[in-house]
């Protein structure tokens, strides 16, 4: 049942993702980091469709991870490019070629080794005031060193970045969420008493500023990928660091796992680089750029 949540989440999500870069990408890049990009989006049906749709695959994915640990949860929502690819190929009427084929078969594969290899299990949140949470303030470290090291680069890498941050802060997100709902599990008072509910929208508002400035400044095939691979490994890792999630640690098992991730972050890039999720490129060449 975990397995089918997950991959409805993925679906929902996936489509999400078209439907705000096609919104996204229309807009000035002057109003890329700027709160009043999430504004001028707000008025766009097509942006406020595609965020509906990341919502309900947002709220599956969390049911998903009160059911089960973050390990096994994020590898199958990094399918969500898979639904993406396939959206833009309905909309743009062409047909699969060769590398996305493999792009599909290399993600599918990587998932598929990664969880019958790594067997994810266990783990649960520790006390809200445990020392293991000091690894969140790594990961918003990290997110900013991207985001500033984006700012001066040229538009196709400052987009990659943009998207790597937003990744970044997913995972995060995603660790967040699991908490939180296992909180709600003791009542609504227990979980308010505890710091986690609090960041959780705060991490995700500036997720969803990066996501969408990354969508602004270049087409679904750059700005998507690096968001899709780096959310599910940051998850994990944050998975085994804070909740202690278990994975199996024998040779085999670990070759097979990275193998695994391997192959799963390799397919993502094939597919994001697909001519297909580009299409937008051609029709908004000649947007403005407006000064920073």
């Amino acid at each position: 049942m975990v397995i089918a949540v997950c991959l409805g989440a993925a679906c929902l999500l996936g489509l999400g993702y078209v439907a705000q870069q096609h919104a996204a990408y229309n807009l000035p890049l002057g109003e890329m980091l700027h709160p009043r990009l999430l504004l001028d989006l707000a008025r766009a049906p097509l942006w406020l469709m595609g965020i509906g749709l990341m919502v309900c695959g947002q709220l599956l994915g969390a049911f998903a991870l009160w059911q089960a640990s973050v390990a096994k949860v994020q590898p199958i929502l990094a399918t969500s490019l898979l639904f993406a690819l396939t959206a833009a190929h309905v909309v743009y009427k062409e047909h699969f070629a060769l590398m996305e084929w493999l792009g599909a078969v290399l993600v599918s594969g990587g998932v598929t080794l990664f969880l019958f290899f790594g067997e994810p299990h266990g783990g649960h949140p520790p006390p809200h005031n445990s020392l293991r949470w000091l690894v969140v303030l790594l990961v918003l470290v990290v997110a900013a060193v991207l985001v500033f090291a984006g700012r001066r680069c040229a538009l196709a890498t400052k987009a990659m970045l943009l998207a790597a941050a937003a990744g970044v802060l997913y995972g995060l997100q995603d660790v967040l969420t699991r908490s939180t709902v296992i909180s709600l599990g003791n009542g609504p008072g227990a979980a308010l008493m505890t710091w986690q509910p609090y960041l959780l929208p705060c991490v995700a508002v500036v997720g969803l500023l990066l996501n969408q400035s990354a969508f602004d400044a270049a087409p679904l095939r750059i700005s998507l990928p690096a968001t899709t691979a780096a959310e599910p490994i940051v998850a994990i890792v944050l998975g085994v660091a804070i909740f202690a999630e278990k994975l199996q640690v024998t040779p085999t098992a670990l070759a097979a796992e990275v193998i695994g991730l391997i192959a799963m972050v390799t397919g993502i890039i094939i597919l994001g680089r697909s001519p297909f999720l580009a299409k937008s490129e051609q029709e908004a060449a000649q947007r403005p750029e407006e000064p920073e």
